[in-house]
């Protein structure tokens, strides 16, 4: 992936059987993953290449792909959670507009306004559910291996995800209503 190479200027070498082939695999996912926890591209960015250090430093590492991944996503949330404890007290939610949409907010067709309808509300809603959305439905990881990154039971990610997805769906329907200005005569 050319454009990992670009963005991570990272010295990845071979140590403790973990190289850099193992972790540029999923260095997309862990991106869009880091990017839903900090809302910040820069901060996310900074979070992948941690968990790449930590990964490539680490005498322990899983052997089977599946705990791979899932081992590189627990080591990504546990960092973004150092980071939050080390921020303690400054606000690390999603920014409610991109600057530069916002200035072109009424010329953008529906999908981007949907876009940043989604963007929004995902925003507004608690870490707990923005994560497991995250886990799920944007780096396309299983119930397991959510389960997993989280250390929580399968039946506890699916319930999770079910009130998250109806948080989410509660905060674009109530985003989508707006009073219009009533002109007083």
């Amino acid at each position: 992936m050319a454009i990992w190479s670009k963005e991570f200027s990272i010295e990845m070498k071979c140590v403790n059987g973990v190289g850099r082939d193992g972790i540029e695999v999923h260095l997309k996912r862990l991106y869009g993953y880091a990017y839903s926890l900090t809302g910040d591209a820069d901060d996310a960015r900074d979070l992948v290449q941690e968990t790449a250090l930590k990964a490539l430093k680490a005498k322990h590492v899983p052997t089977d792909v599946p705990a791979f991944r899932a081992w590189l996503f627990r080591i990504l949330r546990n960092a973004n959670i150092d980071r939050l404890r080390r921020k303690k007290g400054i606000q690390t939610e999603l920014e409610l507009i991109d600057e530069n949409l916002a200035s072109d907010y009424w010329c953008q067709h529906d999908v981007q306004i949907n876009l940043i309808t989604v963007k929004q509300c995902f925003g507004k809603l608690s870490t707990g559910h923005r994560e497991i959305i995250a886990l799920i439905d944007i780096s396309g990881m299983s119930y397991v291996e959510a389960g997993s990154v989280l250390d929580i039971p399968v039946g506890t990610v699916m319930s999770r995800l079910s009130r998250a997805r109806r948080a989410l769906m509660a905060e674009v329907n109530d985003d989508a209503i707006v009073p219009l200005p009533v002109k007083m005569t």
